[in-house]
């Protein structure tokens, strides 16, 4: 568990918690590795219901199979497709060996609406995807 909590506590979306707040939310989490060239979503799917955090390793993210960005640790993906109950936006997939954390849906969502200040985080997050996307050229 305390290697769980060290790493939830590199995510930024997670960062004002506290350590009870990050025991807490670990217990949730568990833990996954893929291999290099695993799709853990696909673009348009409803691939699964779980959101990820990246502890170890490197994946691409790409919209229209054109690479937009690439993740490592402490970054999280996923999260768009539960708030919006939707197919997933993009693919992202293992570029080399890759652990990640994973949390169902129904567990993500208990968590942030009893976590207002990840709430807002996600908010902010949301706002900066958009962002991105409004400069991203057509």
């Amino acid at each position: 568990m305390a290697n769980l909590v060290d790493d939830l506590k590199q995510v930024s979306l997670f960062s004002n918690l506290s350590q009870r707040q990050l025991k807490r939310l670990a217990r949730d989490f568990r833990e996954r590795t893929f291999r290099p060239g695993t799709t853990m979503v696909q673009q348009g799917h409803m691939s699964g219901v779980d959101f990820f955090v990246i502890t170890e390793g490197e994946a691409s993210v790409t919209i229209d199979g054109k690479e937009i960005g690439r993740l490592g640790p402490g970054d999280h993906f996923g999260e768009l497709a539960l708030i919006g109950e939707r197919a997933r936006a993009a693919t992202v997939a293992a570029e080399t060996r890759l652990r990640c954390l994973v949390m169902a849906s129904w567990h993500f969502r208990r968590f942030v609406k009893d976590n207002p200040d990840v709430a807002w985080k996600l908010l902010q997050h949301v706002v900066n995807l958009l962002e991105v996307e409004r400069k991203r050229p057509r």
